[in-house]
């Protein structure tokens, strides 16, 4: 029986998106996109308690898949019950290509909030600051969040195309849903 509460790490364009979907499928659970619950129309910022009350709510339940990283916010209430942390491990550059081509496309993504479309603009530019500079700044504060609500929680990690493809591969579904 593979985990029931996953919790997906790793820089912008990583594959965060993608590889919780893939895992919902495979083992049919439900994916929470925490951006969609983040950001309101235009991009506007929550009040913080109300974005930590719909995290809350999201995962009070027996299973789930968190997307993203927000670990000022969230890590208190999603690693203590995780089963299994997945860290993206993905180059810099091939994020940055990645949102660079998704802004151009944002039409087609499914993971975006209601009223939030990427555009190129100067927030654009320094989003690609942020994502640039990702391991080398953001990173090491994440992972130590990380260990703060969660070193017990196991870690994977996955980087490139053929090693998620294998990993996900080799999940069992989970016999606790559906």
């Amino acid at each position: 029986m593979g985990p029931k509460r996953i919790v997906i790490l790793g820089n912008a364009g990583s594959g965060k998106s993608t590889l919780a979907r893939m895992l919902g499928h495979e083992l049919s659970l439900p994916v929470i996109h925490l951006d969609k619950l983040f950001w309101g129309p235009g991009w506007t910022k929550p009040v913080r308690s109300a974005f930590r009350q719909k995290v809350s709510d999201a995962v009070e339940g027996p299973a789930w898949i968190t997307e993203g990283n927000y670990h000022h916010q969230t890590f208190d209430l999603r690693l203590p019950r995780a089963e299994l942390v997945i860290w993206m491990e993905t180059p810099r550059l091939t994020c940055a290509k990645r949102v660079a081509l998704r802004t151009l496309r944002s039409d087609q993504r499914t993971d975006l909030p209601a009223g939030c479309a990427e555009k190129l603009d100067r927030e654009f530019i320094a989003f690609l600051r942020y994502v640039w500079r990702f391991d080398e700044v953001y990173r090491p504060v994440i992972e130590a969040a990380r260990e703060t609500h969660g070193g017990h929680v196991p870690v994977i990690r996955l980087g490139g195309r053929a090693k998620v493809r294998h990993f996900v591969e080799t999940l069992q579904p989970s016999a606790t849903t559906g």
